[in-house]
């Protein structure tokens, strides 16, 4: 009899075969326990099972535990997501890291970023994203000692009346401190030379700076024309080493792309959005006390502002001299009707007096910094040597009569 209950049971669960072995075939529950290779004490529980709850005792069981150890309290979930909605609606970043720091910060919570992360899914507020290219993968480049780089960008933005404005951006690459910003309808080469002037003014002299290859902070991709501009001719009056990226690697400027990133996200957010660069002036002047002062920067030991950072370690200052950096070009011209050439120098152009005796006379300039030779293209004639007065527009000719020096 009970040999043809055990086969009846077929391919049934070993629960079942467990229970018909003792119930049914009264077999004792530490013969049953060693015949099909379980511990008595799953036996017994078993049975006692069978024995309360009938055919409901073969129903699957849910292992999740009773309590959970990791969870956390109803009221700091529901601060979780109240933090996740505030930094949104205010264009600030609301990841876990963020959501950690102001638990802790202003709410004296500490909550691990796994678990901020948790939460947020099961409340679907973290839209799901293909695996991400792992951080480790990416190599930085960071100043050790503030002021040691500046790097610095502009980036567009649209009022509200429609009309379009510029901002200009001074960040320091140890820190992510943002040293100056400001907006103008056009960024141009003057305007980034007085920034800077600013910003020293107020945080001393860097040792280098970093931006693109925009013709507002180089011309070294202009093709030898124009020379220094005023940005590159106050950078070596200071002493101060100059960097660009590499054509095509916007990357290397990506710490303030990054931060102009930031503050674009965070504009539109706010309410009454500014319809001229006054306005827009001011918005931007809270973000700045914001970022540098109130924000944790994830790429930063412990999530510190930047503030703390830029002020916790002495500043680096410009390494050796930039007098023996000279900038030597040569211009091909046309002295015009009234006998003058112009050279543009430090962004301004200068108007050099020749003579009108050799009025359309194609010449060859060789400007060595200030100093410039004006020779005659087809003779190879020295027709004026002088040292360029950057305070004037007219470099008048010292002595018409001995402009033209004797042949040998």
């Amino acid at each position: 009899m009970a040999t043809v209950a055990i086969k009846s049971l077929g391919g049934v669960s070993k629960a079942r075969v467990v229970i018909t072995a003792v119930v049914v075939e009264r077999r004792s529950q530490a013969e049953v326990a060693r015949s099909y290779g379980v511990s008595k004490g799953w036996v017994s529980k078993l049975v006692a099972r069978y024995r309360a709850e009938g055919e409901a005792a073969f129903e699957p069981r849910s292992r999740r535990p009773h309590t959970s150890p990791t969870a956390i309290d109803a009221d700091t979930v529901e601060l979780i997501v109240r933090l996740r909605k505030e930094l949104t609606d205010q264009g600030l970043d609301a990841g876990p890291d963020t959501i950690a720091w102001h638990l802790r910060q202003h709410h004296r919570r500490t909550v691990s970023r796994a678990t901020i992360s948790r939460y947020l899914t099961h409340h679907g507020l973290v839209t799901p994203e293909p695996k991400k290219r792992p951080r480790s993968s990416y190599i930085r480049f960071e100043a050790a000692l503030p002021n040691e780089t500046w790097q610095a960008d502009f980036t567009h933005h649209r009022l509200a009346d429609g009309s379009d404005a510029e901002i200009l951006t001074w960040l320091d690459d140890h820190s992510r401190y943002a040293l100056h910003i400001t907006c103008r309808r056009r960024i141009t080469g003057p305007i980034v030379r007085d920034t800077f002037r600013q910003a020293v003014a107020v945080h001393g002299v860097p040792a280098s700076t970093l931006t693109d290859n925009g013709m507002v902070f180089t011309t070294r991709l202009a093709g030898g024309r124009g020379g220094r501009n005023a940005f590159e001719h106050e950078l070596r009056r200071l002493h101060v080493r100059q960097k660009n990226s590499t054509p095509n690697h916007p990357t290397t400027c990506g710490k303030v792309e990054r931060f102009q990133q930031t503050m674009k996200n965070w504009l539109p957010a706010q309410p009454g959005q500014p319809a001229t660069l006054t306005q827009l002036q001011a918005l931007i002047d809270r973000f700045r006390d914001a970022y540098n002062h109130h924000r944790p920067h994830r790429s930063l030991p412990h999530r510190a502002t930047p503030a703390a950072v830029y002020s916790a370690r002495p500043k680096a200052l410009p390494e050796g001299s930039r007098d023996a950096d000279t900038h030597t070009r040569v211009r091909h011209d046309r002295i015009d009707p009234s006998g003058v050439v112009t050279l543009r120098l430090d962004g301004r152009l200068h108007h050099i007096g020749v003579g009108r005796t050799h009025a359309r006379t194609h010449v060859i300039l060789l400007v060595d910094d200030l100093h410039v030779r004006v020779v005659n293209a087809v003779t190879g004639e020295l027709l004026r040597e002088l040292t360029i007065d950057p305070t004037r527009d007219y470099q008048p000719q010292a002595n018409p009569k001995t402009t033209k020096p004797p042949n040998p």
